[in-house]
């Protein structure tokens, strides 16, 4: 499950640097427009000139902008992260089931025994209500899409965003700086989700978290100083979301071991359909394997056994035909005798 989020934070990324990249027209004289100009750059533009007005900056405009947005994600981040986490905890308490079930389809040497695991891995999900997704959703992603969109179009085509200086750091160019910091802090970030995680799969988690930083330093490495804003704010509160989780997460362990003691325990064979039983009992396989066996060889007996009655019918039929044609075949010699005896006379 959490190689799945990874594989869809990396996914959507990739889908926002390509869309960014070549979602504005620009004329010959190099004015933008078109659809995402006018209905996010412009818009973006002009919020951020009303904020700028506020705070007195362009740069100090992006801050409040991006906690505004966060701070309207913030509940919908939570609530993801808590059944994220239910669906982790979950896991955990039926892991030896699950190791016993992939040991099988390991060793099934046939297709059904194959299927046979894997149904009952889902009867398994099923009785513990646990989501083959774990939990993840789409919608942080798809209300941000359209904010990463409108604020790299604003800040790359708006003379008076892309020439301010922040804090040393002009917002239409590359910035190491934030690019480094955005990394640090979706580090910082992965660090704290695996506080409160299982040794067990801590060992799996290590690697992917790193993926998510590095892809926020690749980003933000090709785009502006103004969106690496952005991101390194962001990355704050993904590790206030996950303090936040981490206060959550003993109360759910607690609540979850409850329900599943409340439970009846369920053996592997217990999950395993009836008839994969039987199929994965060598004794049984090859007992069908013999009647079987036994059964084709009756047929062959049967067809050799009617194929002598065919020839012997055949035979005797002949012999029928040759007695029946004697009479007439003597009648004819008897006839060229007496022809023959006349000729002579």
């Amino acid at each position: 499950m959490k190689n799945l989020k990874r594989i869809t934070t990396f996914g959507a990324l990739s889908g926002m640097a390509l869309l960014l990249s070549g979602c504005v027209q620009t004329t010959k004289s190099g004015k933008p427009y078109g659809l995402v100009y006018d209905y996010l750059a412009r818009p973006a533009q002009s919020i951020m000139e009303a904020i700028a007005q506020l705070v007195g900056s362009y740069g100090w405009a992006i801050v409040v902008l991006t906690v505004i947005v966060r701070m309207f994600l913030l509940p919908i981040m939570v609530r993801q992260m808590k059944s994220s986490t239910i669906q982790q905890e979950r896991m955990q308490m039926i892991r030896p089931q699950m190791r016993e079930l992939q040991q099988r389809q390991k060793a099934a040497k046939t297709p059904e025994e194959q299927a046979a695991a894997s149904q009952a891995m889902m009867a398994l999900y099923r009785q513990n209500n646990i989501s083959m997704t774990g939990g993840i959703g789409c919608l942080p992603l798809l209300i941000q899409m359209p904010i990463f969109t409108a604020l790299y179009a604003a800040i790359r085509y708006s003379p008076e965003l892309s020439h301010t200086v922040f804090m040393g750091i002009r917002l239409g160019q590359t910035s190491w700086l934030l690019a480094v910091l955005s990394f640090l802090s979706y580090l910082l970030q992965g660090y704290l989700m695996m506080l409160g995680t299982p040794t067990a799969q801590k060992k799996q988690m290590g690697a992917m978290m790193l993926m998510s930083p590095i892809m926020i330093l690749l980003f933000t490495l090709s785009a502006p100083a103004g969106l690496g804003i952005y991101f390194f704010i962001g990355g704050l509160f993904a590790c206030l979301q996950t303090l936040i989780m981490n206060l959550y997460r003993p109360g759910i362990r607690k609540r979850i071991a409850k329900e599943m003691a409340g439970k009846k325990p369920v053996t592997v064979d217990d999950l395993m359909p009836k008839t994969s039983v039987n199929k994965s009992d060598p004794a049984a396989t090859q007992k069908t394997i013999h009647n079987r066996n036994r059964q084709r060889n009756t047929g062959k007996q049967q067809m050799n056994s009617q194929k002598p009655e065919k020839s012997s019918s055949a035979s005797n039929q002949s012999i029928k035909n040759k007695s029946s044609n004697q009479p007439a075949r003597n009648n004819r010699q008897r006839n060229a005798g007496k022809q023959q005896n006349h000729h002579q006379k």
